[in-house]
């Protein structure tokens, strides 16, 4: 089980996510406005799965009309998809540590690529 609450660092504001839900396999940590969520959780069958999900949404004006705000969201997430068989958590940790470091290289570069619609 991981630590309650949680925190995450948006636009350099860190917002504390106490847990909100748990259940087999998964849990979800809510801050108190309910603009951001995480989601762990973990999925067995032929392969593993492990997700962590981060939602985040504000409100902001409608672009159509000026006078309206609405609620927009997003969600950012990674999946780890392994065999039953194969690799160690060391390894599976790895890899990723491998994949954030080259996302987050060079301020950010390729995250702010790939946000962009560079492939």
């Amino acid at each position: 089980m991981l630590t309650d609450p949680q925190s995450v660092t948006i636009a350099g504001t860190t917002t504390s996510l106490p847990r909100t839900s748990s259940g087999v396999n998964q849990a979800a940590y809510t801050s108190a406005d309910g603009t951001v969520v995480l989601t762990i959780s973990h999925t067995y069958g032929k392969r593993t799965r492990r997700t962590a999900r981060l939602d985040f949404s504000k409100i902001a004006a409608d672009p159509l009309i000026s006078a309206n705000n609405i609620k927009y969201s997003m969600s950012a997430y990674f999946v780890l998809d392994l065999p039953l068989t194969g690799f160690t958590p060391t390894e599976a940790a790895a890899t990723l540590e491998g994949l954030i470091a080259a996302l987050t290289a060079s301020s950010d570069a390729m995250i702010v690529a790939i946000t962009g619609g560079q492939s």
